[in-house]
């Protein structure tokens, strides 16, 4: 097993036998399980520990597992810990519900199954364990940018004592190179923060997909779906953090803005509102860009929401215009890292009530936000902040308290040719499931082992015979075992020194003829496009539906990667539509 620092896991039961029988099933997971036979006893250790999951027992003489969950949720210190109800007599629907308006997060039958319920408490500590690493992280990145800040004022001191005229030219410089400075550390922090979190998100949906076979009451099917809209909505939040980071996969093709922006008109003033006018100010003869469509739909709904959020109750307006600029070394540009050259200019301006010059200076950090607690995640900036810095765009910010905020997103030109505007898709969202169509191999490449036991057993019930290996240097070790292999599934994102693609090219090699999809919800280069060429690449966090989808699409796919030849950009791309496509995040 994987070291890591133990967390205390509560068992709450007045029967002896019974929490014995939990410390042997869950002793193998390492974590500090602390035994008590009364609800009374349960809250005196919440009170003096830090718990990360919690087992109740539903019947109970002085307090029955309903009523401690409520006075536990009650409290401001619990309202996130991890409660799983476990119960051999109240096992009907009505008794489930009623747990899980408790407070309880699952609801486990007696006679538990080991497995399951090591699984189910596996998963909600280590939840709990990465929610403390990234609260760790977050202190660390304080620090250092306060070490950082020290720096640049003593620097700034000794300019303003040699050159009083240069020195007051090179606060704006400074302060601006600060910034970028402040969100290169914190987009690295939370680029690898995403990236696992995409990986747990991984499990948690392969898991359900896995369950839902052996579930046949719709209250059942109800609370695994209830589970796959809480993926959806983690794989949503990782999604805005990677944007970011400028660590998503971009799928870029030529784009009319203008275009794109008139077809998506109706969309954005429902958006925006009723009391809220949008105007159109498009350029004509406005030049094409290369970017991701989906991307950009995701960034102009994110202005306008905020747009919208600034407004007083009697509404106010949004303009959105459009011109193509040039961009000189001379010109001024709040980003000490843009690249002069032609781009395109979208601009959005409102009449909101404007944003103070504290607030302006950080409006493109990660969960920074002016907003009551729960009506927006402060995403919104920041994924169009990465957005544009991937794209290889900048983005400027200005605003006036009380006058309005304008957002100008530039994004680089292409040249002359065919443009693509935005899809909107059939809206259903749906993946034919396809099955193996004979006895295939596929050679399943994941350093994540959660993950891999979960999509290994998702590839078997398809049908499929499941070879699997930890990283690139043991899956070639596989490989020049001799077996024959129809396809390899890698993830991009491995340790060892070898990605997915370089683990591609070595497979050609070695196996002619294979098939190969690659998966990464973390993209390795910036800026620009970070995709893998030639391959297509499934976007994690996926589904069985999407992966079992594009396994048959590239299995079915004409012509393998060709023997120790490089990997080509022509190839098509497969990405995922449902768990991890980007929505506006306010």
């Amino acid at each position: 097993m994987i070291a890591h620092d133990p967390v205390n896991i509560l068992l709450v039961d007045d029967q002896p036998a019974k929490l014995l029988s939990y410390e042997a099933i869950l002793g193998e997971l390492g974590e500090n399980l602390i035994k008590v036979g009364s609800g009374r006893e349960a809250l005196d250790q919440l009170l003096k520990k830090d718990i990360a999951v919690i087992l109740i027992d539903v019947v109970m003489p002085d307090l029955d597992g309903f009523e401690l969950a409520t006075m536990i949720r009650d409290h401001p210190r619990f309202q996130k810990t991890s409660m799983i109800f476990v119960s051999a007599i109240a096992m009907t629907d009505l008794d489930r519900l009623r747990g899980y308006e408790s407070g309880g997060v699952d609801y486990v039958p007696v006679p538990v199954v080991p497995d399951v319920l090591r699984a189910k408490v596996r998963v909600f500590a280590e939840l709990y364990r990465k929610t403390r690493q990234l609260e760790r992280l977050n202190v660390e990145l304080e620090h250092r940018v306060e070490e950082r800040t020290a720096q640049l004022a003593e620097a700034n001191a000794e300019l303003e004592r040699r050159v009083e005229e240069r020195t007051r030219e090179l606060d704006a410089a400074n302060q601006r190179l600060h910034q970028s400075q402040k969100l290169e550390a914190v987009g690295q922090l939370t680029g690898g923060v995403a990236h696992d979190f995409n990986n747990l998100l991984m499990a948690i949906a392969g898991n359900l997909d896995l369950l839902q076979r052996h579930v046949a009451s719709e209250a059942g099917r109800r609370l695994i779906e209830a589970g796959h809209r809480a993926v959806r909505r983690g794989a949503q939040l990782t999604q805005s953090l990677l944007a970011f980071a400028r660590r998503q996969i971009l799928r870029p093709e030529r784009v009319d803005v203008n275009h794109s922006i008139e077809e998506f008109t109706e969309l954005l003033r429902r958006a925006a509102g009723d009391t809220v006018e949008v105007q159109l100010i498009l350029s004509p003869q406005l030049a094409a860009c290369r970017i991701d469509s989906s991307q950009l739909l995701s960034a102009l709904m994110n202005l306008v929401i905020n747009s919208r959020d600034a407004m007083p109750p009697s509404g106010g307006k949004i303009t959105v215009e459009t011109e193509n600029v040039a961009i000189g070394t001379a010109s001024p540009s709040s980003d000490p890292d843009v690249t002069p050259g032609d781009y395109v200019c979208i601009k959005v301006s409102d009449t909101g009530s404007g944003m103070p010059a504290d607030v302006l200076a950080r409006a493109f950090e990660p969960f920074f936000t002016t907003k009551e607690f729960g009506t927006g995640s402060g995403l919104g900036l920041s994924q169009v902040y990465g957005f544009a810095k991937q794209s290889g765009g900048y983005v400027e910010l200005s605003s006036d308290v009380g006058v309005g905020t304008t957002v100008r997103l530039f994004l680089p030109r292409c040249e002359d040719g065919p443009t693509q505007a935005l899809e909107k898709g059939n809206g259903s969202g749906e993946v034919p499931t396809a099955r193996a169509s004979s006895p295939e191999t596929i050679l399943v490449v994941e350093d994540d082992a959660e993950v891999q036991m979960t999509v290994a057993e998702n590839l078997r019930s398809l049908g499929y015979k499941v070879v699997t290996a930890a990283d690139g240097v043991e899956a070639l070790s596989q490989l020049r075992r001799g077996e024959k292999f129809d396809l390899l599934f890698s993830d991009i994102a491995m340790p060892n020194g070898m990605p997915g693609d370089e683990l591609a090219k070595n497979a050609a090699q070695l196996c002619r003829g294979i098939r190969v999809l690659l998966t990464s919800g973390y993209a390795r280069s910036q800026p620009g496009v970070a995709a893998v060429r030639g391959i297509p690449v499934l976007r994690k966090p996926y589904r069985q539906d999407e992966l079992a989808h594009a396994i048959r699409a590239a299995l079915d796919r004409d012509g393998a990667i060709a023997h120790g030849a490089p990997v080509h950009p022509g190839a098509a791309m497969t990405a995922s539509s449902g768990l991890g496509s980007p929505l506006a995040q306010s």
